[in-house]
């Protein structure tokens, strides 16, 4: 029976909340549809409760009632939806493989500065990225020397925190920033080539990259990119598993749907936006960038299996990289009112469980 048991780790605040079946966006109910399809049993747990040692570990099962704890052989085959901090963390996931277990999506989180040298290294990806530099005091001051629309990002971080925008206008530079004190976004004018000290201090304790804005396609003169899933399956290679359009609110420059972005089916917005004869192309193109970009990617990170893809498109259509997510929010296709997809995106996982179970099964018969 334990050889088809999959396990999907979870942080704690949602494995916490499974009894409730309060587990915020990852949704419990579609693991346990899509996995039967595959005769595999869904097996939730947390990192805390796995018991190297002993080889077994506590994990919440469905007993056609209720979820209840159980204490079972740690699973062959774990799909990683937790994020860890702690790099101590990180090493107890890589003694869980090197026991034996296969953990997809193992590190879901990369620098947002490595991910971008990896595919600049790549000389046909490295034309679909915008320019990129470290937020130091003379990369900005180079940056601001060249460009006129400039974003500041994290390196770490995701669902558009901290993400600063530096836009040139008839009057000089301008700074847009998320103030959480007035819950909205703020414009100031900036001194010639300085920024206010909280910025200073800001990039001086957290690394920061500074872009080139694309010039993003505008809906209602809102700016909006694409989120690209990509997954490996049954076959255990890339496949996209479906996008959407995400359209950033009226008075933001970021789309993402926490920050109160609005999603859409990719080919009813573009058909909009773009001439009708050109948008089964740009999708087209963007689905290849899409898997070059997830084939590099899991040439240098290993156990990669689950990505999500901000794809931007300028005025004609030209795809353009703008960030990469090691743990997919897919709500999105929900609220685009893509149940079939969002559930696929669920789906998809379990087959490529599935997948490596078969695998491990036939190595151990040879």
């Amino acid at each position: 029976m334990g050889q088809n048991h999959v396990g999907i780790l979870l942080n704690s605040s949602m494995f916490r909340g499974i009894p409730t079946r309060r587990t915020g966006q990852e949704s419990i109910k579609n693991y346990e549809e899509v996995a039967k399809e595959f005769n595999l049993i869904p097996c939730f747990l947390r990192l805390g409760d796995i018991d190297l040692k002993q080889g077994k570990c506590i994990a919440y099962m469905y007993n056609g009632r209720e979820y209840a704890k159980a204490v079972i052989p740690i699973p062959k085959v774990i799909h990683n939806r937790a994020l860890y901090s702690d790099p101590a963390v990180h090493r107890n996931v890589l003694q869980l493989i090197s026991q034996g277990t296969s953990v997809f999506n193992a590190n879901n989180r990369y620098r947002k500065d490595l991910i971008h040298k990896l595919l600049w290294n790549n000389k046909y990806l490295r034309s679909y990225l915008p320019v990129s530099v470290p937020a130091t005091s003379s990369g900005l001051q180079q940056m601001m020397e060249q460009y006129t629309d400039l974003i500041l990002k994290p390196v770490r971080g995701s669902v558009g925190h901290g993400i600063i925008r530096l836009r040139k206008g008839s009057r000089g530079w301008e700074m847009i920033h998320y103030s959480s004190r007035n819950k909205g976004w703020i414009n100031s004018q900036l001194y010639p080539g300085d920024l206010p000290l909280w910025v200073r201090k800001l990039l001086a304790r957290t690394p920061y990259l500074v872009q080139d804005r694309i010039p993003l396609l505008e809906y209602n003169h809102r700016p909006l990119d694409l989120r690209v899933t990509v997954q490996k399956g049954i076959n255990g290679i890339w496949n996209v598993t479906g996008l959407y359009a995400k359209v950033a609110p009226s008075d933001s420059f970021v789309s993402n749907i926490a920050k109160g972005g609005t999603a859409y089916p990719a080919t009813l917005l573009l058909n909009e936006l773009l001439p009708a004869t050109i948008v089964a192309g740009v999708l087209a193109h963007v689905k290849s960038l899409s898997l070059s970009i997830a084939a590099e990617l899991s040439a240098n990170l290993p156990l990669l299996a689950d990505l999500g893809l901000d794809i931007g498109l300028t005025g004609n259509g030209r795809p353009y990289f703008i960030e990469c997510n090691g743990r997919d929010q897919r709500y999105g296709f929900r609220k685009a009112g893509m149940t079939e997809i969002w559930k696929d995106t669920y789906r998809t996982p379990m087959a490529h469980a599935r997948y490596l179970l078969n695998h491990q099964q036939l190595i151990a018969t040879k």
